[in-house]
């Protein structure tokens, strides 16, 4: 994440239009591109619809694609040992974002849309999933299901209410959860079925340039252009987008409820990317971000390489453009998806299956943790 208008800005080559955009301490590394599918073993039966209770479904915003990061309204508990004392910095400081939000982009079909290929191998990513993903969630059956009817809901609320055949990536930012979802229906009645879940860190409040993470529902397009961590150290010896050739996925400029000061909202660069493997991923599970979603390392891989949320830069490269993120090696999904979902369930009690770092992996929080995203 950046704050528009800093001067902290990543280093790494993003072209759109014509325009290139810098971005401190990351290079672009390009890559040819090439697609490929995913084998097709039997389906496996989707989870009843059934309402369930133990979990709210949160009130998402009734607000367009085009401005999907307006916060939750929930209010969410904070407790004091996430926190630092809240920065007197004026709200002058926060200058708008020097590039016009992106309307909503017309989503290609991904390969399985397009083919109407049986949905059998989408659900099958369930064990490359548990394979691949070396950090994970294992979710009930009764939250898995009600955290797809939340994602039902948030879609909705954004217009995509017969979004299926295609991945789609949740997180809850509910400081109590920290948690993302992945999950798939072959068909707009079905329900949504969980591939995996892990860990994750989004913002927190309480500090100067922090953001609490947007709500809303994020399309994945190429006009902000992703690129890929250089994996060098900062001054205090930690990589804040972790080890090099991380990808970091762009979401661009959202509006960002800030963290600090008197509170309000400001243009913020939203992304989701891994952390410094050795000194910040142990501290996945709790808001520690300076407002984007921070992933295990093993995650950010298995997205990458299955092009989980890449449909619309593989339609790009199928139409001949060079979408120089996209690896040679990899194997992208027949079911890839467009959209990054962000709900806040305020749940009130920390779940058994979501546990935040232990005492341990806190007692290492390296000096400086707060000044990388």
């Amino acid at each position: 994440m950046r704050q528009a208008g800093k001067n902290k800005t990543p280093l790494g080559a993003k072209m759109i239009g014509g325009v290139v955009v810098l971005t401190l301490g990351l290079n672009a590394m390009p890559v040819l591109a090439q697609s490929s599918s995913a084998k097709l073993p039997p389906i496996l039966t989707p989870p009843s619809a059934q309402a369930l209770p133990g979990m709210p479904v949160p009130a998402q915003p009734a607000s367009s694609a085009s401005s999907p990061s307006a916060a939750s309204s929930a209010s969410e508990a904070m407790p004091a040992s996430e926190a630092s004392p809240a920065s007197a910095a004026s709200e002058s400081e926060v200058t708008e974002a020097p590039e016009v939000p992106l309307p909503p982009e017309e989503p290609e079909p991904n390969l399985a849309q397009r083919m109407d290929l049986p949905s059998s191998g989408a659900f099958d990513m369930r064990q490359t999933y548990a394979k691949e993903v070396t950090r994970r969630l294992n979710v009930p059956l009764a939250d898995q299901q009600a955290y797809g009817r939340a994602l039902q809901h948030a879609l909705e609320a954004n217009g995509h209410a017969d979004l299926a055949n295609e991945y789609v990536v949740m997180v809850d930012r509910s400081a109590n959860v920290q948690a993302l979802f992945v999950y798939f229906r072959a068909k707009s009645a079905d329900a949504w079925s969980m591939i995996g879940a892990s860990p994750v860190a989004t913002g927190r409040p309480g500090t100067y340039d922090h953001f609490i993470t947007p709500t809303g529902v994020f399309q994945h397009v190429p006009e902000n252009m992703d690129f890929r961590a250089e994996g060098t150290l900062n001054e205090y010896k930690i990589r804040g987008y972790g080890a090099r050739d991380m990808r970091i996925y762009d979401f661009g400029w959202q509006d960002g409820e800030r963290g600090w000061g008197k509170g309000g909202k400001s243009p913020m660069r939203f992304q989701m990317h891994a952390t410094d493997p050795e000194k910040l991923e142990p501290l996945l599970g709790i808001r520690h971000s300076k407002g984007c979603v921070r992933i295990p390392s093993s995650l950010n891989t298995f997205f990458d390489h299955y092009g989980v949320l890449d449909a619309q830069y593989e339609a790009r490269a199928t139409e001949g453009q060079s979408m120089w993120i996209l690896k040679s090696t990899r194997r992208t999904t027949a079911w890839a998806g467009h959209y990054l979902v962000v709900i806040d369930t305020g749940r009130e009690k920390r779940p058994a299956w979501s546990p935040g770092p232990n005492a341990a992996a806190r007692a290492k929080t390296p000096v400086g943790a707060e000044t990388v995203d």
